[in-house]
């Protein structure tokens, strides 16, 4: 793993990093600042005392706080890991205990609602830059995470009118030092690209997976028994925390929507091509999308290996 991450920085980048929220991302970015030295201090926090004694277990943080308020004291990098719809209570408890000049960002999957949430709370001299690691796996919890999780992803920054550079700059040479590709965006316009990309594909796993344990004719074991690669596929998106996507799809409801909506359009459009044996339109459309595939794999988001190349360790 640290060949694949590169050596460690001659020096850190910040001197204490609080993460607020130790889940798949929050305890993936603590093993990964410890393996690169990306911070002098890893602090970690979490609202589950059982969370917190299971990353003081692991290790994978210089110090557990009890509170997120006492984690962020002296940071000057800190990062809220917690489901979206939290965000603007966890700004609102830490926002008197920011150091001024620190960097606040976050790893949620909504930004617009983010930025209304969060930054009412904040004092004068705190940068805000949210953030958006477009990674993560099925599983959850300060277990779940691994150092290399975002090798060659790609991390989104949002940030706000009239952040300073300097502060949007040595955010991304953090996430570039994680192994991110940076790229930055504006809010609205990365809620629609995710909704597209991520949100509603989610949200049509969970609606496949619970029509198929719905069915009368077909009972449960059958369903888990004879599930054949798609399905076991949409399973393992349908597997993804439930809190966390309940608060994305709330809190991006306007752009959720608006690719639903499109989605469905395309969907009748196949419906009626299959009604009527239109067969060359089944073939011009499957060919059409075989060809993203390919484009994802070209660039290195997805490998063309059995079981999405997974390796135990590495899911």
């Amino acid at each position: 793993m640290p060949d694949r991450l590169g050596a460690p920085l001659n020096e850190p980048l910040f001197e204490r990093l609080a993460l607020i929220g130790i889940g798949l991302i929050g305890s993936s970015l603590a093993r990964v600042a410890r393996s690169k030295g990306l911070a002098r201090t890893i602090v970690a926090a979490d609202a589950s005392g059982e969370v917190r004694a299971k990353t003081a277990e692991l290790a994978i943080a210089d110090k557990v706080a009890e509170t997120a308020a006492a984690a962020v004291a002296g940071a000057d990098l800190v990062i809220l890991c917690a489901p979206v719809g939290a965000m603007g209570t966890i700004a609102q408890e830490i926002g008197p205990y920011l150091a001024p000049g620190a960097i606040l960002s976050d790893v949620g999957s909504v930004k617009a609602s983010i930025i209304s949430a969060v930054a009412p709370h904040l004092p004068a001299g705190v940068h805000f830059v949210p953030a958006h690691p477009v990674a993560g796996t099925e599983y959850s919890g300060p277990e779940a995470g691994f150092a290399t999780l975002f090798l060659n992803r790609w991390c989104i920054l949002t940030p706000p009118d009239g952040a300073d550079p300097k502060a949007v700059e040595r955010l991304s040479a953090f996430w570039r030092a994680a192994g991110a590709n940076v790229e930055i965006m504006q809010p609205a316009h990365h809620d629609l690209v995710l909704a597209i990309t991520s949100h509603v594909p989610h949200l049509i796993a969970y609606n496949i997976v619970g029509t198929a344990a719905d069915l009368e004719e077909v009972t449960r074991s059958e369903v888990i028994k004879f599930s054949a690669g798609g399905f076991r596929d949409f399973t393992r998106i349908a597997a993804s925390d439930p809190i966390m996507w309940r608060d994305i799809f709330l809190n991006n409801k306007e752009a959720v929507l608006e690719m639903l909506g499109r989605f469905t359009e395309d969907l009748t459009a196949l419906q009626r091509m299959i009604r009527r044996g239109d067969g060359q339109g089944l073939s011009d459309l499957f060919t059409r999308t075989r060809a993203i595939r390919r484009g994802i794999i070209e660039q290195g988001q997805e490998t063309a290996a059995p079981d999405f190349g997974r390796r135990a360790g590495e899911r």
